[in-house]
């Protein structure tokens, strides 16, 4: 039996200094006593928190974007090529050139491959939005996909996704490191958990990844809606174990579609796009959201719903209740009115990204107008009952829940006023969403925590980002350590 003291930790934003102790994995004891332990740290007061988990990723395209071409800063298409060009060793591996982070809903211009071709003549290059629901490929990289006929080379929403998948990965055993490496970047924020969305078998991926790599985290290992049918046969339900990982990993929800998203402007909306006609696009129809949601309940597996726009949000509510089963819905970035209330209901997370809100402050503010008092809502949600919990969706954004956590609170995340700050969430409040519901340190707890330098109630928006995480405990088991 193992045991480690933390001593003169400060017990959570405002607490008291107290000594905690863990064994075999819990916390066992938080008290003023100094019991005897195998190994005894001074926190010399540092704040003791729960560890947080990062409930949207898709770590392999995560991992892999770390090493891309970031076009965030592009405003334009033409912007953007400049920079995927410009950016040194021009193609990857495998022959593609992959860019990333793109925003067209504002672009003056419109991305076709015909841009691409002209700057780069027979080159593999696509470019991906920063919100994974559109593709801009050359024609070279077209027809390495299969599409070499495609019109535009611009694809949309589920032909997207499809593409992403036929991709040319690097070799398995390259990309399982590198998501190992990302996932120990996390926990040097704090991190202790993650809910992978990525479009693969994830917990086959993810059993692998443990038996052969040191993980850092723990795993939530989700099922893309057309292996749901696969997850059933192999009797996988939501929250049980992935047997052989140590603990680390448990199978969870089965993700399907009603809409797209704001910047590609097929969130699926009650109101109409300006300029367009269209109101977005609906991905899934009631009836088969209905079957898939209902067969998945059936089976133990709890559906896990991407609804952005208003009329998206309420069909997926509808759902819920006409099933009534527990579940999650992703995103919810614009609500109806009468809708808010009816996230209150028990075993129903809103799922969403603060650090969104910010970043998409000046689409939604042009293409959802006299709407936003109800956009990235998450103090009417919090109001109105609603469970909440925080994740990046990354790469949409950075793997870090502290910049999603200073855009809970601030609604900004540079020198512009804050963004509707009636919606702000209050620090509690968003230290518990990003940390999976936990609330402080007590004993009995999993020892999944982290401790910072500095007390978050002390800091201003830019010094709450950058918060020094000094060490990050999961199961007791240090994943990060410095200055301790």
């Amino acid at each position: 039996m193992s045991s480690l003291l933390l001593r003169n930790a400060r017990i959570g934003s405002r607490g008291p200094i107290r000594n905690v102790l863990i064994t075999d994995g819990r916390v066992t004891e938080v008290s003023t006593e100094t019991p005897p332990a195998d190994e005894s740290v001074d926190v010399r007061g540092g704040t003791l928190l729960p560890g947080l988990w990062d409930a949207h990723v898709h770590m392999s395209q995560w991992a892999q974007t770390r090493r891309r071409v970031d076009v965030s800063a592009a405003r334009s298409a033409r912007e953007a090529v400049e920079l995927v060009l410009g950016h040194e060793g021009f193609a990857d591996g495998n022959g593609f050139t992959t860019g990333y982070g793109f925003r067209d809903g504002l672009w003056p211009d419109e991305p076709h491959k015909s841009l691409l071709e002209a700057a780069a003549p027979g080159r593999q290059v696509a470019l991906f939005s920063n919100d994974l629901h559109t593709g801009w490929f050359s024609p070279a990289a077209l027809a390495a996909v299969g599409r070499g006929a495609h019109p535009t080379g611009v694809l949309r929403e589920r032909e997207c996704h499809i593409v992403m998948t036929e991709m040319p990965l690097p070799p398995e055993r390259e990309l399982d490191r590198w998501v190992a490496e990302a996932a120990t970047a996390a926990a040097a924020r704090g991190v202790v958990g993650v809910l992978d969305f990525e479009y693969a078998d994830n917990v086959t991926d993810w059993g692998r990844r443990v038996r052969e790599h040191r993980v850092d985290l723990r795993v939530a290992c989700s099922i893309p809606k057309d292996r749901l049918a696969e997850a059933i046969e192999r009797g996988l339900r939501t929250g049980d174990p992935v047997a052989g990982s140590g603990g680390l990993l448990e199978v969870g929800p089965v993700k399907m579609f009603v809409d797209g998203s704001l910047n590609t402007r097929t969130a699926y909306c009650d109101d109409p796009y300006p300029g367009t006609g269209g109101s977005g696009l609906l991905e899934t129809s009631p009836d088969d959201l209905f079957a898939t949601m209902s067969l998945a309940h059936e089976h133990g597996v709890q559906p896990a719903v991407h609804a952005i726009g208003d009329l998206a949000a309420s069909l997926a509510l509808d759902a819920f209740e006409r099933i009534g089963c527990p579940g999650r819905i992703e995103h919810a970035q614009l609500l109806r009115p009468a809708d808010f209330a009816r996230f209150a209901r028990p075993g129903l997370v809103a799922s969403v990204q603060p650090a969104h809100a910010p970043d998409d402050r000046e689409v939604a503010d042009r293409h959802w107008h006299g709407r936003t008092h109800r956009a990235f809502a998450y103090g009417d949600l919090l109001a109105a009952g609603a469970r909440l919990e925080l994740g990046s969706d990354a790469p949409v954004a950075p793997l870090d829940p502290w910049d999603g956590i200073a855009s809970a609170i601030f609604r900004t995340d540079d020198e512009q006023p804050p963004w509707h700050p009636e919606q702000a969430l209050p620090l509690p409040a968003a230290l518990a969403s990003a940390g999976r519901g936990r609330h402080g340190v007590r004993p009995g707890d999993a020892a999944d925590l982290m401790i910072t330098a500095v007390d978050p109630a002390d800091l201003d928006p830019a010094a709450l980002r950058g918060i020094e995480v000094l060490g990050t405990l999961l199961g007791g088991r240090w994943t990060h350590r410095q200055q301790l």
